[in-house]
């Protein structure tokens, strides 16, 4: 019964961050990953991936502006998430992702990167976009709104699609109308405490959670542990 489970949702595989989601995010959920820079974004979307090809029911297809192939599996390798063999056994994509200037505006590179999700084989249920910031902010309006509603639809025929963005790339109004499309919210911060900042996760909305999801997560990222929960109280001492 608990391998059912398991298979309903995607899980980071830290018990105290998956226990603040409710139990995980519900198969077939658009999600956004909203935040400060180098505040543990793409370190949530890493251990996400790793939860999902250890369980082993459904291969990930992986976006990443921010890495070249070789360079994401090294950086997830020093959080001990190791994804070499699944990258192997093609049960883990990744797609290193430029943009040109002269893509900006249009809605072009969004049909893009939705036509291609569209051509994945059907074991690929878990989508990542790490990050959407630099399409966002040099896209207009109607384009982003139809990124989201394609996006969700893909997700409702079963695709579980999770978007990274900075904060800063969408305009508060924006913000909230793509807020409204999404099942599942999670945004990220740092704090300062004492002479160090903590990186805190705020789970927003998970919705179809399999119980009620937690407020607030916060935490560090260390070698070999991947995220390292602190619990707030004792951090602020």
């Amino acid at each position: 019964m608990a391998t059912e489970k398991k298979k309903e949702f995607i899980i980071t595989g830290v018990p105290e961050v998956d226990e603040k989601l409710g139990g995980g995010i519900p198969l077939g959920s658009l999600c956004l990953v909203e935040g400060h820079s180098d505040a543990g974004k793409s370190v949530l979307c890493q251990h996400l991936t790793n939860g999902t090809l250890v369980i082993g029911e459904i291969s990930v297809a992986y976006y990443t502006t921010e890495n070249a192939v070789r360079s994401l599996i090294s950086q997830m390798d020093s959080l001990a998430l190791h994804v070499l063999d699944h990258f192997l056994a093609d049960r883990l994509r990744i797609f290193p992702l430029t943009f040109s200037a002269g893509m900006a505006g249009g809605q072009k590179p969004f049909h893009v990167l939705t036509h291609h999700f569209s051509q994945l084989p059907n074991e690929f249920k878990l989508i990542i976009v790490d990050s959407i910031t630099l399409l966002v902010a040099h896209s207009n309006p109607v384009a982003i709104i139809d990124f989201f509603s394609r996006c969700k639809n893909m997700c409702d025929d079963g695709l579980t699609i999770i978007l990274v963005a900075h904060s800063y790339a969408f305009e508060e109004d924006m913000l909230s109308r793509t807020r409204s499309l999404c099942d599942a919210r999670f945004k990220f911060k740092l704090e300062q405490v004492g002479d160090s900042m903590i990186k805190l996760m705020e789970v927003l909305k998970v919705r179809g959670a399999e119980r009620p999801t937690g407020d607030v997560v916060s935490f560090d990222i260390e070698p070999k542990l991947g995220m390292r929960i602190i619990p707030l109280a004792k951090a602020r001492v």
